[in-house]
Order: structure tokens, then sequence, then C-alpha cells
């Protein structure tokens, strides 16, 4: 129930962003670094996380980490707000689509890691889906293409720190040497009277604010949940999250889906699943006692 709940606060993204919109992207990100930093720090006091939170700033290797992984979460950030706001929907949702694609091929640029045959099976069909849309569609799906990478770097960033870090610790840090842009960015609004904090209503100063508690709310979830449940279960709700925003794009945002478009969807959706079976099978078949191969 804490993976279902995570993985549907964050499909909900584009229904929420998109009461945000008059802020425009920008704004809305400076407010999410800002916001989410507070109520992390908040949070780390409250549980009693201050001391792991300087044991953390204390280690350069796993403090710098943080900070890149940080940097690359809030480009992701970034084009994913712009994408809702600009009805790139349905290009975030085949973003999120590809992401295990994207983890799977980074694994073996990066980490050196062999794959197994369905698994480079996989990794050519979406290879292939994205070569689909492009020509169809007559652009490339950048959109969708950067989320996918910078998120797949983030995962990959995140593993080099290992279980050394608590979720709630590591987004701070993830957001603090951030904040201090972020927060430049909003004073610089404010003065220049382009601030929409607090002209559009006590609704959008709210939902501004709240922006922090629904970034880091799901995220303890899915860190409590993936403490409690196997990583192949975690696999299959994940796709939650994206089909959630697929139906969002196409069919509350009325977003253009011509027929490569969909002839690129099923063939992503066919890696999709040719990567399930083949990691649900993985898993069975790694012995009590021993950790479960890359997904």
């Amino acid at each position: 129930m804490l993976a279902f709940a995570a993985y549907l606060v964050w499909g909900a993204f584009p229904f929420y962003f998109k009461l945000l919109a008059a802020a425009g992207p920008w704004e809305i990100i400076g407010h999410r670094v800002l916001w989410t930093f507070i109520f992390c720090l908040i949070a780390v006091a409250l549980w009693r996380q201050l001391g792991h939170l300087g044991e953390v700033i204390a280690n350069r290797k796993l403090f710098w980490g943080l900070t890149g992984a940080g940097a690359l979460v809030t480009v992701n950030w970034s084009i994913y707000v712009w994408g809702v706001l600009n009805d790139h929907v349905v290009d975030a949702a085949l973003g999120y689509f590809i992401n295990p694609l994207v983890t799977v091929g980074l694994a073996v640029m990066v980490l050196k890691e062999t794959l197994r045959r369905a698994q480079w099976i996989a990794v050519g069909v979406g290879g292939l889906a994205v070569v689909v849309i492009t020509i169809g569609y007559g652009q490339v799906p950048w959109v969708a293409l950067s989320l996918a990478v910078t998120f797949g770097l983030y995962g990959l960033v995140k593993k080099q720190v290992g279980g050394r870090v608590s979720p709630l610790v590591g987004l701070t840090v993830e957001t603090a040497l951030l904040t201090p842009f972020a927060l430049a960015f909003l004073v610089w609004l404010q003065a220049t009277g382009t601030s929409h904090l607090l002209s559009e209503g006590p609704g959008l100063t709210v939902g501004l604010i709240a922006a922090g508690v629904v970034t880091a709310v799901p995220l303890v979830m899915f860190a409590a949940a993936a403490s409690r449940i196997p990583l192949s279960m975690i696999g299959l709700i994940q796709y939650l999250t994206p089909t959630i925003q697929f139906a969002f794009g196409v069919w509350v945002n009325h977003e253009q889906m011509p027929l490569a478009r969909w002839i690129g969807f099923g063939l992503v959706w066919v890696a999709l699943v040719v990567l399930t079976i083949d990691s649900i099978r993985a898993a069975r078949a790694v012995p009590v006692g021993e950790p479960e191969a890359m997904n």
C-alpha cells in the first residue's frame, strides 16, 4: 500500500502542477527546491536524524555524490514541470516508461554489467520505439529522452552512494546546495514584482509551499515500501506512475496521438513486458539469502 500510494502521488503530479500553472515552470521549481529542503530539514530534526545528517556532510564522497544527484534531479524536475505546463505530458510519460531501459543501458556502459538475452532484446525494442516515434512524429522526443536519461543518471549516482544514507537525509543534502540559488531567484522575483507567491490568491500560495511536502512524502513512502517488499514487486508497481500520466495526457489534456506514436508506445510496452518477466524469473532463481540480479 505504501508503494502504491507513492506511485499514485507521482502519477498525479500533472494534475498538481497544472493547478500551479500561473506561476510558470521556473518559479515552481524554485519553490519546489526551497520548500523540499525546509520540509526535509524539519523532518530530519523531528525524527532525530541530525547526527546522521552531520555524518553525511562530513563525508566528502557522500556529500558531493548527493550534491551531484541533487543537480540531476533538479534538471529532471525542471524538464518535467516545463513539459507538463507546455502540454508534453505524454512525452513525460514516455520518458518514465523508457527509464528502466535506460537504467539497463547505463548498467552496461558505466558499471560494465553483463545483460541477459531478454534484457538486450528489451533495450533493442525500446531503442526501435524511439526511432519509430522520431520518424513518424517528425521530431526527436527530447522531453522523454531527457527525463529518462537524467533520472537514469540520478539512479546511478544514488547507487554509488549505496544504502549508507537514509532517503530523508539524502534528499536534504541533495537540495541543500541548490537552495541558496532557488531562494535568490525567488527573492529577485519578489523584488521585481514578478512573483506569484502572494499575488494570485491563497490557493496558489499554499500550492507552491506544499510542493516541498508532495515531493518528500512519496519518497519516504517509497523507501518504507522498498524495505518491506521484493524488488520485483516494486518493478511492477512503478509503471502505475507513467500509466496515470499517459492517461492524463491523452484523455484529459487531449494531446495528439498519431499512429506512429501509438506504435512507438506499443513497442515500449512490449519491451517492458519482456524486461519485467525476465526480472521476475531472475528474482525467483536467486537462492534465499543472496542478492537479486540487477533489474
